[in-house]
Formats: structure tokens, sequence, C-alpha cells
């Protein structure tokens, strides 16, 4: 099990590199992390929801992603409040204070470790991951995802530790002293994460963090910026690209207040056809040629703070340009002509109008849409574009329909012959579908307006290749700086002095 000092210190970065490595040595593993908390989550091939790190982590362990993995997701609506996903299906929503202070925690805690019970018969090993800081105090009696779930699976911990952030003695000896004793003995290794310069002169550092703490010091990771691993935490987003450039495709992300599954965009930033940038700027929107706006877990609001913020005239303005604008999901409610939200599903707002770039009306329903999709793109004239399927998922609550006398504009058909979004034009449309732009088909319409820029460019980007060599480039990584002989001890249950 990885569990941290802190939030943000690359435990999910760590345990995926050791879901290939024991991949890559022959054995079966599978991710696990109890309780998630993100916006970003992705669907099962069931129509379960997990958090999106749990499912990278499993295509870096080449198997089929299941909710038993992350049988507990917190996806936060407000400062205050979060839905409750249990089991891949949503449970209802739960105020922080009253979550965090033990309601229903016994009932949460039998539910992870059945879900543990469940994975384990298939799998070995289970590579657990844990959330956020192992000592908060305040916060001990009520875990279910960090200490207690060691201690309920048996696991050898090994804690991670950011170094890049300074206060790294403090961090790992604190952490480790202000477990009670019956936990602190389950911490078999440490390993510090994100080293910047000569490696060597951490080696007196080690020594003296061995000593203090008793705990062996099982590798000092470098940073790197050279391996390309998707990011769950939308703090991650303060390390993006901000600003046009000269020379390539600009497309821009709309950086919505709630933005949620940003890592639809992750594809975009490896193609070399294209820069992509977010932006809350209106002037800095005037610079892109393709504007995406994204998911959101509050669409009323977030169309709010658009107009309060000027950046819907921005859109409208470079629609009138003949820029193109995309909507995904909650982008694409975003697009339509009016969002109603009478049963309160969101919040007390029960209408907007919408941005008025599809004739199209967005109705929000208690209901969530979860699935996996196979889906091919139409022509207006019901021609198909390819006869190759392309994949993605959908995550919505609401149903989108063309308002009345509205042509019918979908272009997208689902395997099972359901259809889904809106197109004006190649230049304005909108869909359900996350995952559209992890297929090259898609990446490659969405780019043909630009040919102009293409010659100056690059060629299309295989994303799916790309991702694979990326966790393999990760394993190597980490074998090169962990002691690895050490881990395969603690997974044969043998001394580990």
């Amino acid at each position: 099990m990885f569990v941290g000092t802190g939030s943000d210190v690359g435990k999910s970065v760590v345990a995926a590199a050791f879901c290939r490595i024991f991949k890559e040595d022959g054995y079966t593993p599978a991710p696990f992390k109890a309780q998630n908390m993100a916006l970003n989550s992705y669907v099962t091939l069931d129509g379960l929801e997990i958090g999106r790190a749990q499912a990278m982590q499993a295509e870096a362990a080449g198997i089929a992603c299941r909710a038993d993995m992350n049988p507990l997701l917190l996806k936060p609506q407000s400062d205050h409040s979060s839905q409750v996903i249990l089991n891949g299906r949503p449970y209802g929503n739960r105020e922080a204070y009253q979550y965090f202070r033990g309601e229903g925690r016994d009932f949460f805690r039998a539910e992870v470790c059945r879900a543990f019970d469940r994975l384990q018969t298939q799998y070995n090993p289970i590579v657990l991951e844990g959330a956020g800081s192992i000592s908060e105090l305040n916060l001990r009696r009520n875990d279910i995802v960090n200490m207690s779930m060691a201690q309920y699976a048996k696991a050898d911990v090994i804690l991670v530790a950011d170094i890049d952030r300074g206060g790294v003695f403090a961090s790992v000896y604190g952490s480790i002293m202000l477990l009670p004793p019956e936990e602190r003995k389950l911490i078999k290794g440490i390993i510090i994460n994100k080293f910047r310069g000569d490696i060597r002169l951490f080696d007196e550092g080690k020594r003296i963090m061995e000593e203090l703490c008793g705990v062996p010091v099982l590798g000092v990771l470098p940073h790197f910026n050279d391996i390309y691993i998707e990011e769950e935490d939308s703090v991650s987003l303060a390390g993006k690209s901000m600003q046009a450039q000269r020379g390539r495709i600009n497309v821009t992300v709309v950086l919505l207040r709630h933005i949620s599954n940003f890592t639809d965009f992750d594809i975009l930033e490896r193609d070399e056809r294209i820069h992509l940038f977010y932006t809350d700027n209106p002037e800095e929107l005037s610079h892109a040629d393709i504007i995406i706006l994204p998911g959101t877990k509050s669409t009323l609001d977030d169309m709010y703070e658009l107009r309060r913020k000027g950046l819907a005239a921005a859109i409208l303005r470079a629609r009138r340009e003949s820029k193109t604008i995309l909507g995904i999901c909650g982008g694409y409610q975003l697009m339509g002509r009016e969002i109603l939200d009478r049963n309160h599903v969101e919040g007390t707002i029960e209408r907007l109008p919408g941005l008025g770039l599809l004739p199209v009306l967005t109705e929000m329903e208690g209901g969530k849409q979860t699935r996996q999709v196979r889906f091919r793109m139409e022509e207006k004239t019901g021609c198909l574009v390819s006869d190759d399927w392309m994949q993605g998922y959908e995550i919505h609550c609401g149903r989108t329909s063309p308002t009345d006398g509205a042509p019918d504009g979908s272009f997208i058909c689902f395997e099972d012959g359901a259809r889904d979004g809106y197109r004006v034009d190649a230049r304005c449309m909108g869909t359900y579908v996350h995952g559209i732009l992890d297929n090259t088909m898609f990446v490659d319409y969405l780019l043909e307006p630009y040919r102009d820029k293409l010659s100056q460019a690059g060629n299309t980007f295989d994303y799916l290749a790309f991702k694979d060599q990326q966790y393999s480039k990760l394993a190597a990584h980490v074998r090169k700086y962990v002691d690895m002989e050490t881990i395969y001890r603690m997974l044969q249950n043998t001394d580990v002095e």
C-alpha cells in the first residue's frame, strides 16, 4: 500500500508504476483505493463510475477497470457537500461535516472491505493507494482509506513524500511518529519523490531519515518531465499552459469553476499539431482557433459565471468569427438555448438561458447516465464519416433534446442505434461523449478546417500507443531508483529487516 505525507505527493503515479512493474514481471496486479475524492471519473464496462486514477492504474496493469477498485467516490458539488458514489452508483449527497464526522461510516467501511475481498480473489498483488495524509489526527477515528484499510488488508505500507515542496524530514518523521504503535509497525518503507539535482546529495539525508524513523528508505525518485501520466487532481491544472502560442493550432479549454473530467484533453497536449491552453480570460480566448467547453459538476452555476466574467460574450464573438466551438457533456448543455432544473438537481436555480449556439434544451434529471459506448460519426447527409467504431463513455445528469422546430442535428450513432449530440456545422457541435478526443479520427475531423496550419504542424497522433509507452517508461524509471528486491521480499512475506 502506498500512502502519503500529504495530498499531491505522487501516490497515484507511484501506484501506477508498480501496477505496470508487477504486470511486466508476470503477476496479475490490480489497483484499489477505498475512498477517492475527485471530479475526474471514468465509467467501467458495466456502466459503473469510479475515480479516474484507478482507471488509469488498471490500464497500467493491463486489465479492465471495475467498480471494486474504487468502491467509494466523493464528487464535490460545493465547498461543503459532495455526491457519494458507492460501488459505482449514486448513493446520495452528503455534507462534508456530516460525512467526515462519521455518519454511516460503519456501513461504508463494510462496503469497501467487501469490495477489496472480491478484488483479491481474482488479482495478485493488490496495489492499494491511500488518500491525503496518513496523520490527520482529527479524522483518524473515521478513517476508511488509509491505515485502517491497510490493517484490514494486512498490507505492507510504503510512505511517499514529496521532497520538492520542502520539509521532507519533518513531514516523514511527523507522519510516522503521529501514528499509534499498531499502525506505525505497518510502515515498512519510505519513498522520497520528486528529487531535483544530483541524487547522491541525498545519501546522507537517507541515512539520517532511516536513523530517525527506524524505517528504510526504499528509493529516491528523481523529478521527471518527460513521462506523461494522467493527473486526477485539479491542482495539476495549475501547471498547464494558460496562453496561446504561434505556429500551431491553438485549442483552448474554458476553465470553468466546476470543471470535471479534464483528462479528456490530455491527448491534445501530446499532439504536435496542437497547442493546448486553459483560460478564463475573455481576451486570451480570442487567440484560440478551437474553443472547448468541458464537463462541469454544476452546469447552471457555471453558465452564470460565464456571463459574469464576460466569457459568454467572448465565445459568441468567436463563433461569429468562424472559430470552432465544441462542447463536451456539461459543455454541450451550456451551448444550448436553455437549461432547466425544475427538480433542483443541482441547486436552487430553476432555469437559465444557455449560449444559444445549438438549438437544444437541457432538462436536469436526478438519475445519472453512466456507460461505455462505441460510436460512429455521420455527416448531415446520413453518410458515415468512417466505417470504424470509436470509443468513449458517458457520465451525466440531464437529458438534452432539440427545441421545437429544430432539425435533427445528431451526428453520433451508438452501436445500439441510439443517437447523441448536435452539430450545426463542422465548427459548432456538442456531445455527451467523454473520451471522444481519444479517437484520432475525431481529432482529425476537428482539425480539418485548419488544414492550412496542419502542413506546418505535424502528423496524426496515436494516443493509445503513446499511453502504453509512458507506463513502460514510468515503470523503468521506478525500477532504476527503488529497491525492488526488498519490495518482492515484502510480497513473499519474508523478513525485511
